[in-house]
């Protein structure tokens, strides 16, 4: 019934989170609505005041005007408001037309609420286009269910090829554009401001500045199009190739770290290619390309963010580069190649190439329950077992000996529903780990040690199924061949702890790539929740409630 409940009200959440961006939509229409309309009764206030210093206030220039008129307008002359920056003070010429920030073209359905948007800028180029292949590859990789968590923006920046790219595109992709799935967008001609007498900087080619420079504003609109889509927004390019299960590794990679922690994420070394944002600061992001769109190119400005958030120019280049990686977090392998030999910029061939995309992936990254990590193992190289159990690295060990384990301790207590543990990997399939075995702590039995409560922890199936260590971990699975895997017996859920044990020396070293514990978290805390409630009088109901309310502060999957 409570599961029952939750999804209700999930599905509630759903419809107000939509309802919500629809709000902000027609927010953001009237806001640009009223600075226009500011911008005109500052012009006409201008008008006004030029005329009544022109005639030095003489009344035969208002003598058409009643006196409560003539009044009014004297005051309004004398105004002088303070003037608050907004996008039209970089770019006067959208005032000009009302539409200038609605898309010209908009093919698709408009879906929102997905965890992630991913856009792709195209121009027509006079050799070859690389679009058609690269939504294959992306499309392609994608499973059933990650096709409906996401959105992939095609944004045509010409106005003389928008309709040729369509017409191309829509037919071998119908589908994906029935669906929800795909969408094409293009802005209209005014959006654009006059590209001819920029200037030259940085030695770049008068062309070459107004390549780079229209860059920028396809970026931007792209970006404003797609912040109330989803969580996530991952820049591409169009000449690209994804990597197997780069959706997944992306989202988990993501869901893994705190969104305090970081402002880009890193899925290629080269260029704007496989660049992670969270929607609510392509914000901040927009309005930087908007003051600086004619000055640099868009690596160079999302640098300058980062130095501006981060780095002290009293310090030197070093540490100001340690700061902006922790908030440009590279991750490794690259999940995206670059494939274009032919560049969007007239007579240019590029031969870029990610070095990295070709190195297999050598750990699996999986969203675990918060937890906390410890083991008696020797590590080796910096490879820990908190890197691998977030997902950014796998963990290696010195040979391992009985007695030694790896400990598991979770957060609050979480319904394990299957586990899985991979050790070895391409690099080296050798070093497995073998003769270990896997263990739970039930959370009932753990409150028995610690309160002496008097109940029954399992049934009697559960007890002659299962051994049980001296400290009351229940074993449940052993590695064979490397891997460890199973169910969890619904009875000794929820569990606080999950622990290995190494039960025999071993040869070799230890490297455990993948580590994932599927759990049911919001149904096993109400059933936590009500434990406390009815078996521990002293819980504090503010206790109760907090915990019902913010069951994680980090996002989980719910399986």
């Amino acid at each position: 019934y409570m599961c029952d409940l939750f999804q209700e009200t999930r599905q509630k959440l759903v419809a107000y989170q939509r309802e919500f961006h629809a709000l902000k939509e027609r927010l953001r229409v009237a806001e640009h609505r009223t600075l226009q309309r500011s911008s005109e009764l500052n012009n006409i206030l201008e008008q006004f005041r030029r005329a009544i210093a022109e005639t030095n206030g003489s009344k035969d220039a208002l003598i058409n005007f009643s006196d409560e008129t003539q009044k009014l307008l004297k005051e309004l002359a004398s105004r002088k408001p303070l003037q608050v920056p907004n996008i039209y003070h970089h770019m006067p010429h959208l005032l000009n037309n009302e539409g200038s920030l609605h898309p010209a073209v908009q093919v698709g359905m408009g879906r929102t609420g997905v965890s992630m948007v991913m856009g792709i800028p195209t121009v027509k180029r006079k050799v070859k286009s690389y679009l058609a292949e690269t939504l294959h590859s992306l499309i392609d990789k994608l499973s059933p269910e990650e096709k409906l968590d996401c959105v992939i923006i095609v944004f045509v920046g010409e106005n003389r090829s928008r309709m040729t790219t369509c017409a191309c595109v829509y037919p071998r992709f119908s589908t994906e554009f029935s669906s929800g799935l795909l969408e094409l967008i293009s802005p209209p001609a005014s959006y654009y401001p006059d590209l001819k007498e920029l200037k030259e900087t940085f030695g770049d080619s008068r062309e070459r500045v107004r390549w780079r420079t229209k860059q920028n504003l396809d970026y931007s609109f792209l970006m404003m199009y797609a912040v109330r889509k989803g969580v996530y927004y991952v820049q591409l390019e169009d000449d690209i190739v994804a990597k197997p299960n780069y959706f997944a590794t992306m989202k988990n990679f993501a869901l893994q770290l705190s969104s305090e922690d970081w402002m880009i994420l890193e899925f290629s070394q080269l260029g704007f290619i496989g660049k992670m944002f969270q929607a609510p600061d392509l914000n901040l992001i927009v309005e930087f390309i908007f003051m600086f769109y004619k000055e640099k190119p868009i690596d160079w400005l999302l640098d300058h963010i980062l130095w501006v958030k981060v780095c002290n120019p009293e310090k030197d280049a070093k540490h100001c580069e340690r700061q902006k990686s922790s908030l440009r977090v590279r991750f490794r392998p690259s999940l995206f190649q670059h494939v274009g030999l032919h560049s969007s910029l007239a007579g240019k061939i590029q031969k870029l190439t990610d070095k990295d995309f070709l190195k297999p992936l050598l750990h699996k990254i999986h969203v675990n329950p918060p937890a906390e990590v410890s083991t008696s193992l020797k590590v080796y190289q910096g490879h820990t077992l908190d890197k691998t159990y977030l997902g950014e690295d796998f963990f290696w060990a010195i040979n391992p000996t009985a007695g030694d384990y790896v400990l598991f301790k979770f957060d609050r207590p979480v319904s394990i529903e299957r586990f899985l543990f991979r050790s070895g990997n391409q690099e080296h399939p050798g070093d497995r780990i073998e003769n270990t075995t896997v263990e739970i702590l039930p959370f009932l039995v753990s409150r028995q040690h610690s309160d002496n409560i008097q109940m029954t922890e399992t049934g009697p199936k559960t007890k002659e199924k299962y051994k049980r260590t001296e400290d009351s971990y229940y074993k449940i699975g052993q590695f064979e061949k490397g891997v460890a895997e199973g169910a969890v017996d619904a009875s000794f859920n929820p569990v606080v702890a999950l622990r290995l044990s190494v039960i025999k020396d071993s040869a070799v070293w230890a490297i455990l790539s993948e580590v994932s514990q599927s759990h049911s978290v919001i149904c096993l805390l109400i059933f936590y929740q009500m434990y406390l409630l009815f078996y521990v009088p002293r819980c504090d109901m503010s206790v109760f409630l907090c915990l019902f309310v913010d069951p994680h502060k980090k996002a989980t999957r719910l399986t």
